[in-house]
C-alpha cells in the first residue's frame, strides 16, 4: 500500500499540470455556454474542452475542427431521424448504422467516429429533441474546443520552446543514465541488474516517442503565434533530430541486450568496454546538451564538438576491444557502439557520409575506394 501510495503521489507531482488544465479549461467552457451564451444543458462544451486536451499536444487544432465536425453531423443525423420515427431501439440502431456507417466510409479518423456516433447516441437516448432543431450542441463543442486550444496555448504562454528543452533534456538523459546502469551491471558482472537495465531499454521508445510529441505540440504552438514562426524551421532541424535519436535509442537497447548476455556468462568483463561505454553515455549527454542550446539560441559548437570527441573515443576504445578476441557480446556490443555514434552525430546535424567514414576510421575499417 505503501509503494502505491508513493506511486500515485509521483504519477500525480509529474502530471499536476494537465489535471489542473483539464478542470479549468472544462469549468469555463461550461461557464461561457450556461452563463454567457445562455444555452439551457451545455453537456458538450466541458466535455468538449476535455476530450480536446486529452489529445496529444501538436494535434489539437485538428482535433478541434474533427470535435466540431463529428458534434455537427452526430446531432444532424440524430436529430432527423428522431422527429421522423421517433425514440426508440431502431432509431437509436438506425442512428447507429447512419453515423458510424458515414464516418467509416468517408475515412474518418477513429476520433472523429467515435466523438459522431456517442453526440448523435446521446441525443437520441439522454436529450432527445423537442420542438425545432436548434444548434445549442454544436456551438458549445465550439466553445468547449476553443477554451481547450486557449488554455493549452496558456500554459506555455511566456515560453513556447520550453517544454520541448525540458523534454529534450530528459530524452538524452535517460539515454545516458541506462549506459551507465548497463555499465554498472557488467562492472560487477550482475546478470539481475544487466536484465533491468535490458528492461528499461524496452521502455525507452516511450521517451523518444514523447519527445517527437513535445516536437508536434511546439510546431501547433508556434503557428498560432505570427511572431514566433520563424522558429519553425528550426523545428524541421529538431524532427530530423528526434528521427536520428529514435534510431541512435533502438542501437543502446540492442547494446543493452548484449550486455545482458554477457552478464549471464558471469567473466570478467574487460575494463577497456567500460570505458567505451563511459565515452558513448559522455556522447549522448553532450549531444542533449547541444540539441538544448541550439533551441534556446545559444552556441551548441561546444557540445558538438565535445559529442564528437566522446562518440569516436568510444569507437576506438572498441576498436581495441576486437583485437584481442573478446566474447560474442563484447563484439556485438562495440558494434552498437558503432552504430549509436553514427547516430548521434548524424544527429547533431553533422553530414552523414562524412560522419560515418569518420567512424569508421576510428574503428580501423579501411577507407572507401575513391
Amino acid at each position: 500500500m505503501r509503494d502505491w501510495w508513493k506511486a500515485a503521489v509521483g504519477r500525480l507531482r509529474q502530471a499536476w499540470v494537465p489535471v489542473v488544465e483539464g478542470a479549468l479549461a472544462a469549468t469555463v467552457a461550461w461557464l461561457i455556454a450556461a452563463r454567457l451564451i445562455g444555452h439551457p444543458d451545455p453537456f458538450f462544451a466541458p466535455s468538449a474542452a476535455l476530450i480536446v486536451l486529452g489529445e496529444s499536444r501538436g494535434q489539437r487544432v485538428r482535433q478541434t475542427i474533427e470535435l466540431v465536425l463529428g458534434v455537427a453531423g452526430g446531432v444532424l443525423v440524430a436529430d432527423l431521424v428522431v422527429h421522423a420515427l421517433g425514440s426508440g431501439t431502431a432509431t437509436m440502431l438506425l442512428v447507429l448504422l447512419l453515423t458510424l456507417g458515414g464516418t467509416v466510409a468517408a475515412g474518418a479518423s477513429s476520433t472523429l467516429v467515435i466523438q459522431t456516433t456517442v453526440s448523435a447516441l446521446y441525443l437520441v437516448v439522454v436529450a432527445a429533441p423537442k420542438g425545432e432543431f436548434t444548434p445549442f450542441r454544436f456551438v458549445d463543442a465550439l466553445v468547449g474546443g476553443a477554451v481547450a486550444l486557449a488554455a493549452s496555448q496558456l500554459v506555455v504562454a511566456r515560453d513556447p520552446l520550453a517544454p520541448l528543452v525540458a523534454e529534450a533534456r530528459r530524452t538524452y538523459t535517460d539515454l545516458a543514465d541506462l549506459l551507465d546502469r548497463v555499465n554498472a551491471a557488467l562492472e560487477r558482472c550482475d546478470a539481475e541488474a544487466a536484465q533491468a537495465a535490458l528492461d528499461r531499454a524496452r521502455e525507452l521508445d516511450g521517451c523518444v516517442e514523447r519527445l517527437g510529441s513535445a516536437v508536434r505540440a511546439c510546431a501547433e504552438t508556434l503557428r498560432l503565434r505570427v511572431r514566433r514562426r520563424r522558429h519553425l524551421g528550426q523545428l524541421e532541424q529538431v524532427e530530423a533530430t528526434v528521427r536520428q535519436l529514435d534510431y541512435a535509442a533502438r542501437d543502446i537497447r540492442v547494446l543493452a541486450r548484449n550486455g545482458a548476455a554477457l552478464a549471464r556468462l558471469h567473466t570478467a568483463t574487460p575494463p577497456e568496454l567500460g570505458a567505451a561505454i563511459r565515452s558513448l553515455a559522455e556522447a549522448v549527454r553532450a549531444a542533449g546538451a547541444a540539441l538544448a542550446d541550439d533551441l534556446t539560441g545559444q552556441d551548441a559548437g561546444r557540445h558538438v564538438t565535445r559529442a564528437d570527441e566522446a562518440a569516436l573515443d568510444a569507437v576506438r576504445i572498441g576498436a581495441e576491444l576486437l583485437a584481442s578476441d573478446p566474447p560474442l557480446p563484447v563484439v556485438m556490443i562495440v558494434g552498437q557502439i558503432r552504430a549509436t555514434a553514427i547516430d548521434l552525430l548524424r544527429g547533431v546535424g553533422e553530414d552523414g557520409g562524412a560522419v560515418l567514414n569518420r567512424v569508421d576510421e576510428a574503428l580501423g575499417l579501411p577507407a572507401p575506394a575513391s
